[in-house]
């Protein structure tokens, strides 16, 4: 089982929670097998702590040295910073995972100057109640045992899917960013709840059974997102009155400007380095 292997934390952010979250109450790792470091903020590394039982590490060298998968888990201006950082105790057996947004895997391997498997990951925030959609993408030394094993991994905390390296942009901007979009229609779901006179209580069970049952039926049915809106939407009926308003609105046309803009930043950032 993957889950007997020592795992670094370089970083402790929301993602690097999320991910040992979603492997912690899954209970398919240890956590005490799990460390933690993070460059300043030693107080967000105590609270992790205290939280979910994770070791933290009081240097770079400790937190790294002995373990099997390291966990790239900052922010991508870090990125470089972060390597330099774990490199002079980096070994070449060690498997490199990156959750950092734009960062190519051979820029990873330049900045180590050695020959680590690197494997690129793209989950997203719902790690933390194992339901990320997590996209992986192997770098040129990673071998097909890596691959498994970071499979295994991501499928701890959701589903996961394996795409060139050059796609992982798209994901970036479309399920890595995608929670925040759900997120942004659930505030004006509530909004409008609440304006029109239902209580904060009642329209979060309704919004949120309504988003979880919408998105069931995407996942386990073979119909088309067009199909099932349609089913939806009677002839003059309330639905089709709502739908015009948001075409109205050009929503679809905002939601893709919307997703272009993600990706063409994530294209940004690995420029930036």
């Amino acid at each position: 089982m993957v889950g007997k292997e020592k795992m670094a934390f370089i970083g402790a952010g929301a993602m690097a929670e999320a991910i040992m979250e979603g492997l912690i109450k899954t209970k398919k790792w240890r956590a005490d097998l799990i460390t933690i470091k993070n460059r300043h903020n030693t107080e967000r590394v105590a609270k992790l702590k205290d939280k979910y039982g994770v070791m933290p590490a009081s240097t770079i060298q400790e937190a790294v040295e002995n373990a099997d998968i390291i966990i790239l888990a900052v922010k991508p201006k870090d990125a470089y910073n972060a390597v330099e950082s774990i490199k002079p105790f980096v070994q070449k057996h060690q498997l490199i995972i990156s959750v950092m947004a734009g960062i190519a895997s051979e820029i990873l391997t330049e900045w180590t100057d050695q020959e680590n498997p690197v494997i690129r990951a793209m989950p997203n925030t719902s790690a933390s109640i194992g339901y990320s959609a997590t996209a992986l993408s192997a770098g040129k030394y990673a071998t097909q045992a890596h691959i498994e094993k970071a499979l295994e991994l991501f499928e701890t905390i959701g589903t996961v899917t394996l795409v060139p390296e050059e796609k992982l942009h798209i994901v970036t901007g479309l399920s890595g960013s995608g929670p925040a979009y759900v997120y942004y229609i659930a505030e004006a779901m509530q909004k409008a709840a609440e304006e029109l006179n239902l209580s904060r209580e009642e329209a979060k069970t309704l919004i949120s059974q309504t988003l979880l049952g919408a998105s069931l039926m995407l996942k386990e049915t073979t119909e088309s997102p067009i199909e099932l809106r349609r089913k939806v939407t009677s002839p003059g009926g309330t639905t089709e009155a709502g739908i015009g308003k948001l075409d109205q609105y050009h929503v679809q046309d905002a939601f893709l400007a919307c997703i272009k803009k993600a990706v063409k930043r994530s294209e940004e950032l690995g420029k930036m380095n």
